[in-house]
């Protein structure tokens, strides 16, 4: 497809982490399509120096760079490139090079800059042309430049697309803080005031405060009520008086009042200690959230942007607008770049108009979710009306991070509903043996952050001991049945509903919220869990490659869990560049293995000297770890040696990502709305009834909306024996990985990406 065609690729703005992922799949991608790819270093302002700072590209030149935060190529602020003399120097920069494909990974202004760039591409060429710099010859040659954009901000301000590249990160910086300072303000009975980035946009402050139960946030599209600062001080002392130990309040460095005027953490700080004495601290975040590692979520974004940037490049015509691609859900787009400008626009322009309702609309679903979930679940206020309803939450299966946030979420939604919330310890068992217990709003504070179950988690199935179980339900007068775990919880399920035909009492409402390390739930694209596990897997290769870059001409081998399931392995590889990844859903034979082996002995003779492969536990019951650990270190004999790494359990355990809280915090809520609802539609003669195939479901992320889907439909979606659903989307991005791992196979292009509408487009999660 690219032969023949030359593109550029630059990092403009404020530098976010993953742009360098972005920037190596471009370059990956473009080479693998037979396209020359450059260089340019220093953003615009290279592209107006020329010379050195333009230069090509070659597959070893970014090699080792997914781990590194920042830009490789560097970035800068460029007043030149404002100013037409200065983009003409950039256009006869590109057209002396033959360069007519450019590749921008920046914020909204930078994205701005390339649009203008690209329509004056045609004037700018007749002065050159005029002056002399340029034959005619050549400005026939490069008539037309495409542009295709890339989001590479923090602040997650630019409308249209779900996450930035950049955003996901600077979260994981935010938590790791804001999980810091909570151990030391506990110890001393605190308040903390953090500031964090994100300049006109409340994004990382909204969803630092959703991941982290803060009991007070300030964004610049939602301010607070006039009266605000009495509201404030009433909320800080309820929690107190509960007994919690800490106050946190989250502001964004944007945030205002009604009237426009800057609210500041230190104004916070003098309100707080001079109204209640208490003791308060103030940490400005800064920079920090810029730097460090990329996520795993990043990695993977900057990646398939990268991939779906050349081919959006490769595709485009004269007529076709610049587009900027983006994610939403799981799903890679392409947006007209103005229309995405237009309505990030639009955005300020709400508030500075004082439309705060529009702004918080406009800024996309995803935003208007965190907001909604973050103002049911921050301040507790049951209504006056009890429910008389009894709503218990259970664990079942493993455990894996974010379990705690989903069942917090799910019991403080279930008290704002007016509903009596029970806790069930130790999973179906538990259920079993009775181990029931009310659960309260006080019980569950902090609960967010925490790894593992705290409810405590087995993964026996029901179907022994149903007797028992539908004893207790009734014992228990339990109404309805909130279900978190992995494919036991799905499986278990399954058992209750079919048990309904024998006992009434599992004739009530349940829903199953898929949460496991493996993400193998049918009905769901991802469970919680999966993205701690990716982090845990990715920042353990990144070490061990690192090891490797020291003794040179090594090839570890490296396994991972998730049962039968290969998400983990597939993601993993791409998020830490992994030559392979062997997985069962994609059967390997002896053939594939040699050719593993080969193209191994063929990169130890370039720059990069070192391997690493993938491997899920159970892909193959002969071809071990052990096998093809034996396998390649007999065939690499004096060209590489061989290591072997068994990940094990570490994958389950850590605090939870932002990811994995977020989402676990919104499906916990989520269910219980339906569950309310449910109930409403199963009362009847003064009890509960419900025996209809919707009235139990597994709660799932689907593409792009969290759909409620009867367990029973799932049925035939499912593989019983090796306990994974039959279409994974994630296998679809497989090809990606071996790409840019540089073997030669076809990509398969089939889902191509047409050109979307902003306005119609409305995602979820946002993460």
């Amino acid at each position: 497809m690219g032969l023949g065609r030359s593109i550029a690729v630059l990092t403009s703005g404020g530098d976010a982490q993953g742009m360098n992922a972005a920037v190596r799949a471009t370059v990956r991608v473009g080479l693998y399509t037979g396209a020359k790819v450059y260089f340019v270093h220093e953003g615009y302002q290279g592209l107006v120096d020329g010379g050195d700072n333009i230069r090509p590209a070659t597959w070893e030149s970014v090699s080792m760079m997914l781990q590194l935060g920042g830009t490789v190529i560097g970035s800068a602020r460029c007043k030149d490139f404002r100013a037409r003399e200065g983009r003409m120097k950039a256009a006869c920069n590109l057209v002396k090079l033959g360069i007519t494909n450019l590749c921008v990974i920046g914020g909204d202004g930078s994205l701005t800059g390339a649009n203008q760039f690209r329509t004056e591409w045609s004037g700018l060429l007749v002065d050159l042309v005029k002056a002399g710099k340029i034959t005619e010859e050549e400005a026939k040659k490069s008539s037309h430049l495409n542009i295709v954009g890339m989001v590479g901000s923090i602040d997650n301000d630019f409308c249209g697309t779900d996450m930035t590249i950049g955003t996901d990160s600077a979260l994981h910086r935010i938590i790791e803080v804001v999980d810091a300072i909570a151990t030391t303000a506990q110890s001393h009975q605190r308040t903390f005031i953090l500031e964090v980035m994100g300049r006109h946009c409340g994004y990382l402050a909204l969803v630092t405060a959703l991941a982290c139960g803060a009991d007070w946030v300030f964004i610049p599209e939602m301010p607070p009520d006039d009266g605000w600062e009495n509201h404030l001080c009433r909320r800080l002392v309820a929690p107190m008086a509960r007994g919690c130990r800490l106050n946190v309040i989250i502001v964004a460095e944007g945030a205002m009042s009604r009237d426009g005027k800057p609210i500041t953490s230190d104004q916070i700080k003098k309100l707080v200690t001079d109204r209640l004495s208490f003791d308060t601290r103030t940490t400005v975040l800064g920079h920090v959230q810029r730097g460090g590692t990329p996520s795993a979520f990043d990695r993977i974004l900057g990646s398939r942007m990268g991939v779906e940037a050349v081919m959006a490049l490769l595709e485009a015509t004269p007529d076709t607008p610049a587009c900027v691609v983006s994610l939403s859900g799981n799903h890679a787009v392409r947006l007209p770049l103005m229309e995405c400008v237009q309505v990030t626009k639009d955005v300020t322009a709400a508030m500075a108009e004082g439309r705060f309702e529009d702004a918080i609309k406009l800024r996309g679903k995803s935003f208007e979710n965190n907001w909604n979930t973050y103002t049911l679940l921050a301040h507790i206020n049951p209504p006056d009306v009890k429910s008389n309803i009894n709503v218990a939450v259970m664990n079942v299966g493993a455990p894996c991070a974010g379990m705690n946030a989903a069942v917090r979420a799910a019991v403080r939604m279930g008290l704002i509903q007016g509903h009596n919330m029970l806790a069930v310890h130790d999973g179906f068992d538990g259920l079993a043996q009775g181990q029931v217990e009310p659960i309260t709003w006080t019980s569950v504070s902090g609960w967010t952050g925490k790894g593992g179950s705290v409810l405590g988690t087995k993964r026996t199935l029901p179907a022994k001991i149903l007797e028992d179980i539908s004893l207790n339900i009734a014992k228990f007068n339990i109404h309805a049945l909130v279900i978190i775990g992995g494919f036991e919880a799905y499986m278990g399920g399954l058992e209750l509903v079919q048990a309904r035909e024998k006992y009434e009492e599992m004739c009530i409402p349940m829903v199953v919220i898929p949460a496991t390390v493996s993400n193998n739930v049918p009905g769901s694209d991802f469970s919680i869990g999966a993205d701690t596990a990716l982090n845990t897997i990715t920042s353990t290769c990144d070490r061990i490659k690192q090891s490797a870059a020291g003794t040179k001409r090594r090839v570890f081998i490296v396994e991972t869990m998730g049962g039968y399931c290969g998400y983990l392995a597939t993601m993993a590889g791409l998020a830490a560049g992994a030559d392979a990844a062997y997985i069962f859903e994609e059967k390997i034979a002896i053939k594939d293995l040699e050719m593993n082996v080969v193209h191994l002995v063929e990169k130890m003779k370039t720059t990069v000297k070192r391997g690493l492969i993938l491997r899920n536990e159970n892909c193959n019951a002969n071809y071990t770890t052990d096998f093809i650990f034996n396998l390649y270190s007999e065939e690499g004999k004096g060209i590489f040696d061989c290591r072997k790494n068994v990940l094990g359990h570490m994958q389950q355990g850590g605090t939870p990502t932002p990811f994995d809280r977020n989402f676990g915090t919104k499906m916990g809520a989520k269910s219980v709305l339906w569950i309310t609802d449910k109930l409403k539609q199963c009362y009847r003669h003064g009890r509960i009834f419900a025996n209809t195939p919707d009235s139990a479901c597994v709660l799932g992320m689907r593409k792009r909306a969290l759909t409620f889907q009867p367990l029973a439909d799932l049925k035939g979606d499912t593989d019983f024996e090796h306990r994974i659903p039959k279409t994974q989307w994630w296998l679809k991005i497989r090809p990606i990985m071996k790409i840019l791992a540089k073997y030669d196979i076809k990509l398969d292009t089939s889902e191509r990406t047409d050109m979307e509408h902003v306005i119609k487009k409305r995602s979820p999660l946002g993460m």
